[in-house]
């Protein structure tokens, strides 16, 4: 079971599931959850909405959760809908209480005093990010190493324009993780890759880790698997055995890693960026 950190109105805003995980992994879900606790309402909005991607990242979490249980990682989830406060933004980021969102407007964010935005900040950003402060702390003081991956989903249609990627590789100047990662998927030629697509770092997507990775120079890579993909349990399992596949073989810096996919056996160098 999982370890729950209630907010003020009981509402748990974060969770933490297998604390003590033997992996290097810590993996984190920043929009895990659609959940709007019940002193925000509906923000305005019906139930279609308040269940699309404009409120979490849909299919992350099943996928995350088989990811950290196959590696005996430790997994870090938000509890409360992005519509509330985006955990991956960062304080001063204007979407971090959005009042649109692609094309929806959220009636109950907008116009948002200063008062009530530090109140959703405390109740819901603040604890998530000293939970993952806690975590890497406590990794760090027993000599334990710590690689962080961010895992996220992607509509498939963004403000009209489709998005051909079926996965998303998202870095910047630190490659440590990353060009593993791309030169394991590089290996499947039925998969589109986005190689910093749909996002990048520079679209502020990238503030948690930025926060906890690069600050302590902690290897880091953020996951965007395309949502369709991972909607039913079929498509959930076959990505997250696809990424333990990549992931479990990764060592530390500089040593060669064995990575076993489907049918193919291959060698990906893990250091510092060339």
């Amino acid at each position: 079971m999982g370890e729950a950190h209630a907010a003020d109105d009981g509402a748990a805003p974060v969770r933490v599931l297998n604390r003590a995980g033997k992996s290097a992994f810590v993996i984190l879900c920043d929009h895990a959850s659609r959940h709007i606790p019940a002193k925000y309402g509906t923000l305005g909005l019906d139930a279609e909405e308040r269940s699309s991607h404009i409120a979490w990242d849909p299919g992350a979490l099943p996928v995350a959760r088989r990811v950290a249980e196959m590696l005996d990682a430790t997994l870090v989830e938000s509890c409360v809908s992005r519509l509330v406060a985006d955990c991956n933004r960062p304080l001063d980021a204007p979407d971090l209480v959005p009042e649109v969102s692609e094309r929806t407007e959220i009636p109950g964010n907008r116009g948002l005093p200063i008062v009530e935005r530090k109140r959703r900040i405390a109740a819901v950003h603040a604890p998530y990010h000293a939970c993952i402060d806690g975590l890497i702390e406590e990794r760090v003081a027993a000599g334990r190493e710590a690689f962080l991956l961010a895992l996220h989903s992607f509509t498939p249609v963004y403000k009209g324009v489709p998005r051909p990627w079926q996965v998303g590789i998202i870095h910047d100047e630190d490659m440590r993780l990353a060009r593993a990662v791309l030169t394991a998927f590089s290996a499947f030629e039925e998969i589109t890759v986005g190689d910093n697509e749909p996002y990048s770092p520079a679209d502020r997507v990238y503030y948690t880790l930025e926060r906890h990775a690069r600050s302590r120079d902690l290897p880091c890579v953020m996951i965007e698997i395309r949502n369709d993909e991972i909607r039913d349990e079929s498509g959930q399992r076959k990505w997250a055995d696809l990424l333990v596949g990549i992931l479990a073989g990764m060592k530390p810096e500089g040593h060669a890693s064995e990575v076993t996919l489907p049918g193919r056996k291959m060698q990906v160098r893990y250091g510092c960026q060339e």
